[in-house]
């Protein structure tokens, strides 16, 4: 037994996260500044990380089906925390004060609700009878709804589609599909009618980003001007006119892909999008080899809401989706959504180590 199969890492994901946490801390030492503190910071952060991914690893995927419905109620009680005693940070309430550290609970239901639904669905017969979807929508928009309200438009949309995620992987019938997918569209009139009025305004200017380029359609505009000028071998590190310039805002954030395509061009694109696609491609694996329909539908729901990530960070970035606020996976500087994402690439991890060999 290797030391990788005694600690239940999955060998080839372990090797490509370590390439993308050594690309992070290239990439955002230049974004911050060309700052040694920046980059040792964000080095102790993704340490924190590597840690937090050991030690969900250790756990066997049947403690967290155990805990599945504690997690997800204690991680809704937080959400109506926040809307009570939340602190209020840019014109939103997201997060709990701890004394110096805060935490935000929004975060923690991308693990939460695809935990709850996949215990679910593995304690009932699939494909799910239509009943049995409406049941899992009503326990997903709980905190969709409560996300919302916040309002964190972004986080509500990913915890949504981590929900839809294992309603799909469940084996909903094409019909059930078709009714919800008409459902939303006519609610989309009233979805609209209630959104603020920044948020309507993102959508808008992700069609005509020029109609307000000093204002709404700064940050796309100079994302996009970011990516294209990398052409086909970037600027080179340290030369990104956008972040040196400060033109580019959330340069260490939201919008660090921008820095990177700016400095390393297509070419470091194609490397950096070859190793997302490579640690979704060892989560589909372990889906697909998953022994139970629990741990079966929640790798599959962990791995494709990894994909959704990387696709609306990059999506934002270049111009082709609003700009929502969603870190890029480990390239982006940040705290509880990395601790968030590695802890569900450890319970990925967990799946796969603790695998029961069948003669």
């Amino acid at each position: 037994m290797t030391l990788y199969e005694r600690w239940h890492i999955d060998r080839p994901m372990f090797h490509a996260l370590l390439a993308l946490a050594a690309i992070s801390l290239i990439v955002l030492y230049s974004a911050g500044g060309n700052s040694l503190v920046f980059a040792l910071d964000d080095a102790a952060r993704l340490g924190i990380g590597f840690i937090v991914l050991f030690a969900t690893a250790q756990v066997p995927p049947e403690t967290y089906r155990k805990w599945s419905v504690p997690l997800f109620a204690g991680g809704v009680l937080a959400l109506a925390a926040v809307l009570a005693i939340g602190v209020v940070r840019f014109g939103a309430r997201r997060w709990i004060a701890f004394g110096p550290l805060s935490i935000q609970p929004s975060e923690f239901m991308k693990l939460a609700v695809p935990m709850m639904l996949a215990w679910f669905f593995s304690r009932r017969s699939l494909p799910p009878r239509l009943m049995h979807v409406i049941g899992a929508a009503l326990i997903m928009l709980i905190p969709v709804l409560l996300i919302a309200k916040e309002p964190d438009l972004g986080t509500a949309v990913i915890v949504l589609l981590s929900g839809v995620i294992v309603l799909f992987l469940a084996g909903m019938s094409w019909r059930t599909i078709a009714v919800v997918v008409l459902a939303g569209a006519a609610a989309a009139p009233l979805l609209w009618a209630h959104m603020h009025h920044y948020q309507r305004q993102r959508i808008y200017i992700l069609f005509h980003p020029e109609a307000d380029p000093l204002g709404a359609g700064y940050h796309a505009i100079q994302g996009m001007i970011a990516v294209g000028s990398g052409g086909l071998f970037g600027q080179g590190w340290l030369h990104s006119s956008q972040a040196n310039l400060h033109f580019l805002p959330d340069s260490t954030t939201d919008f660090a892909f921008a820095v990177f395509c700016q400095e390393f061009g297509l070419t470091g694109d194609l490397i950096l999008l070859a190793l997302y696609l490579f640690i979704i491609y060892r989560g589909l694996r372990i889906a697909f080899a998953a022994q139970d329909s629990y741990s079966r539908l929640l790798a599959g729901s962990l791995s494709v809401l990894f994909f959704f990530d990387v696709f609306i960070n990059m999506g934002m970035v270049s111009g082709i989706l609003p700009v929502v606020g969603v870190p890029l996976p480990l390239l982006s500087y940040g705290g509880t959504s990395l601790l968030i994402i590695m802890a569900g690439l450890g319970i990925l991890m967990s799946i796969h180590g603790h695998r029961r060999l069948v003669s």
